[in-house]
């Protein structure tokens, strides 16, 4: 259940559609017959098709002596213009030089459509399972860093959050830390005392040069620190032991019995959700499981919940349970697509390979450009002997994720 699509910043189908009437007294390709070569790195070729539309021009499959414009792909090329790029024709390269043609990059098409600016640079999106991948982390243990806002999506499509490279940089060092010892609470205190300490500093695990050594984390910050070396270290077991040694503001005076508040057990719906992730945090897989069950016991269900209560059914081997909830969450909202991608995984392993085709399908319903739901259909269809329905969810999962861990499996099923 991964994804990589690429899109500039700030770019959508709707904020394309929502200006499109803008535009339309007078569509900046207008009249131009374009022919669309290389590989893109903004999004997908499909997609690029569509905005040429949109903006007046006519689509063309192939370059011909009709053509009036040729925009090239930039995910392997440099510039366009420059005969050392690959891709580019040099029929073309050379019409173009006589000016018969304008040969132009991906970057500067979306410059003309008003949808980047020359200073932006493209970003490559990635899912919560695609991250996972690239890390060799769970889904579970990158859906933990986003629920407590270490790792913030730059995007989200029907629930679906995207993640760019400054995130996965982030994620990376979050992945050292771990390994290097520390627990979650202990990077949380980390963070905390972090922000404190540098509250001009958004997010301290991309912006700045964090190390553990020890049982210290070390923070670089170049001049702006005033200890000898430009070092800030942070004990992250301090927090601990201080709290166990300083008596807590308002403390009860001898022969007064106290009771600590947050030893009382969740008492509203939303309680219980921060304290099923808690548990799950800690490992506690089946009593996170219970906790989400009470809360929607005592508030009704939700679909993110349903989602999540899922998600830890699965992590236990209840395959139906994890199944049942997953439909359960798509009945509560039809465009959640995740749930649907991940019941097409979950049908296809319980052997109902039809049936996850269904779902599947569904998810591409709402989110054609869903890479991991291609992958997974050109699986599931291969299993059912319809080769070649599997071969164009291949070939589209590549065109979308063309450099994703599964691409060189995608090639192979293509006999590339």
């Amino acid at each position: 259940m991964l994804t990589l699509g690429f899109y500039p910043p700030g770019w959508s189908r709707g904020s394309v559609t929502s200006t499109q009437s803008d535009r339309s007294s007078d569509p900046v390709l207008a009249g131009q017959r374009v022919a669309l070569v290389g590989k893109w790195a903004s999004m997908s070729k499909r997609d690029a098709q569509r905005l040429v539309r949109e903006h007046g021009g006519v689509v063309q499959e192939r370059a011909d002596s009709a053509t009036t414009l040729v925009v090239a792909g930039e995910r392997d090329a440099s510039d366009p213009s420059s005969s050392s790029s690959d891709g580019i024709d040099p029929a073309l390269r050379s019409r173009a030089a006589a000016g018969a043609l304008e040969l132009i990059g991906e970057a500067q098409l979306l410059q003309r459509l008003g949808l980047v600016d020359r200073e932006q640079q493209v970003h490559r999106l990635y899912t919560p399972a695609m991250l996972a991948g690239l890390l060799d982390e769970s889904v579970a243990t990158v859906r933990r860093w986003q629920r407590r806002g270490w790792i913030v999506p730059s995007r989200e499509v029907r629930r679906l959050a995207y993640f760019d490279f400054a995130e996965v940089a982030t994620a990376r060092r979050l992945k050292e830390l771990v390994a290097s010892g520390m627990s979650m609470a202990a990077i949380g205190r980390a963070l905390a005392a972090l922000a404190r300490q540098l509250p001009e500093v958004k997010r301290p695990l991309a912006e700045l040069s964090v190390v553990v050594e020890g049982r210290q984390l070390l923070v670089r910050k170049g001049d702006a620190l005033s200890e000898p070396g430009g070092q800030l270290r942070f004990d992250f077991d301090a927090s601990d032991d201080t709290a166990a040694a300083e008596p807590s503001e308002g403390e009860s005076a001898p022969g007064v019995v106290a009771f600590d508040l947050g030893t009382l057990p969740p008492a509203t719906p939303d309680e219980m959700v921060s304290a099923a992730g808690q548990l799950e945090e800690e490992g506690e897989v089946a009593a996170a499981a219970e906790m989400y069950r009470a809360a929607m016991a005592a508030g009704g269900p939700r679909a993110e919940l349903c989602f999540a209560l899922a998600e830890l059914l699965y992590q236990m081997h209840d395959l139906p349970g994890a199944r049942e909830r997953y439909y359960m969450a798509i009945e509560l909202d039809e465009d959640y697509v995740e749930a649907r991608a991940n019941l097409g995984c979950v049908l296809s392993e319980l052997g109902e390979h039809d049936l996850a085709v269904s779902a599947f399908e569904g998810a591409l319903a709402f989110h054609d450009d869903y890479p991991d739901v291609h992958y997974h259909l050109g699986h599931t269809l291969d299993a059912l002997g319809r080769g070649d329905e599997a071969a164009a969810h291949w070939r589209a999962f590549l065109q979308l994720s063309p450099s994703s861990p599964w691409a060189d499996e995608a090639r192979q099923r293509l006999g590339q």
